[in-house]
């Protein structure tokens, strides 16, 4: 009998709900690798990988089959889509056009990689950000740049702000995925985008309260106040707009700064100079699990044991490893440089780890703006610029680890 992988349900589905792989018709206890890849919308191929053996009666369901390893290991039902990651370095996966889909190319083979063999089945599973039922509408209203998603219906509806951080531009994948729940979302651009700023050196908090009146004004928006939601610069912006704008019931912020930072906002006879920062009060240090940290440095002796790792992180340190405080001014260019390249893309849904040549084959980044890196058997020794996003300022914390690239 011939394997066939289905998934469930079938046809296209929104990127966000969840879905059922399983393949069937296989042998018991047969191994099988599981492939996904898809391009995004500049050519760039993501891939993800797991590792499977069937159960007794020749069927694999991945809600009920950990994974024995791969690009993820355990039960992960939807690790294959999680899990994607680049093949070129130091690219993101970034939904530009939310009208199109995303394609994920689905492959069962026999065996387990590297050395699985033929194709046992194949399938493509259609990843929409922009439901058929959703309402996309552009606005232009006097100074306001942005796109208004509606739910189907006369509404009212509840409504949202959305906002991105550093890069600028308009991000609309959010806002039309949160749609689809019964919001009306206006995604809303504030720099680097048609005629606005080109930078947020300087920030006027007017024509957010602009934004806000013509959500609030509108005949399918419910009153009498709107949420916000805000990520990174984009959750500061919020911070400030829940401060001194009517209007505003709710705001919801993800790792946005307390404090205006990266360049000056004003607002009527108001003006909030960016917060900075003295380089000459900041330390790092790196831990024996290779986690950075911007507390006190400690010397090599007060590490923890190299044998007791922490569960997040699989990388030791090497002996003899000093660790530098002292920043040259060429190493800040450089990791600067690095950043700038790096903050046009903040845009991300954040379904990939940071850039591998950055950080390491497998890392994250976690809430607390340290970086996570993970080592493998096959090592090498690298120099590694452990960059400690204290917003819109760097510190960099440079030492010696074995890690896999």
């Amino acid at each position: 009998m011939s394997a066939t992988l289905s998934v469930d349900p079938a046809g296209p589905r929104g990127w966000d709900e969840p879905v059922r792989i399983a393949v069937r018709g296989l042998a018991p206890g047969q191994p099988v690798t599981l492939r996904a890849s898809l391009r995004d919308e500049k050519g760039a191929r993501f891939r993800a990988h797991a590792r499977y053996r069937a159960d007794a009666g020749g069927e694999l369901d991945l809600a009920r089959a950990p994974a024995l390893g791969g690009s993820f290991a355990g039960l992960e039902p939807m690790g294959l889509l999680w899990a994607l990651e680049a093949e070129r370095p130091s690219w993101r996966l970034l939904k530009r056009d939310v009208r199109t889909p995303f394609a994920v190319e689905l492959e069962a083979l026999d065996g387990h990689e590297p050395d699985a063999g033929r194709p046992l089945a194949r399938a493509v599973l259609e990843r929409r950000f922009l439901p058929p039922w959703v309402r996309r509408v552009p606005v232009r209203a006097g100074r306001v740049r942005a796109t208004l998603f509606l739910p189907p219906g006369p509404g009212p509806f509840p409504g949202i702000m959305d906002l991105y951080g550093v890069g600028g531009r308009l991000v609309e994948y959010r806002a039309s995925l949160l749609s689809g729940k019964g919001f009306a979302v206006m995604a809303l651009a504030y720099y680097n985008y048609d005629d606005l700023p080109k930078n947020m050196d300087t920030l006027h908090l007017e024509y957010f309260e602009e934004a806000v009146s013509y959500l609030l004004n509108h005949p399918e928006v419910k009153g009498p106040g709107i949420g916000l939601l805000g990520i990174s610069k984009g959750g500061e912006l919020c911070l400030s707009m829940a401060s001194f704008l009517k209007g505003i019931t709710a705001a919801v912020i993800i790792n946005g700064s307390v404090a205006n930072i990266g360049g000056t906002l004003h607002y009527k006879d108001e003006t909030l100079p960016p917060l900075g920062f003295s380089r000459d009060r900041i330390k790092g240090r790196m831990t024996a699990t290779g986690r950075a940290s911007s507390m006190p440095t400690r010397p090599p002796s007060a590490c923890r044991p190299t044998g007791r790792k922490s569960p997040r992180s699989s990388a030791t340190r090497e002996r003899g490893t000093i660790l530098n405080p002292h920043i040259s001014l060429g190493t800040r260019v450089l990791c600067m440089a690095f950043w700038v390249f790096l903050s046009p893309v903040e845009g991300s849904p954040g379904l990939t780890p940071w850039p591998r040549s950055m950080c390491g084959n497998n890392s994250r980044v976690s809430s607390t703006n340290t970086w996570v890196v993970k080592g493998g058997k096959s090592q090498q020794s690298y120099s590694v610029f452990v960059c400690l996003l204290l917003r819109y300022g760097l510190t960099v914390a440079q030492a010696d680890l074995k890690f896999t690239v």
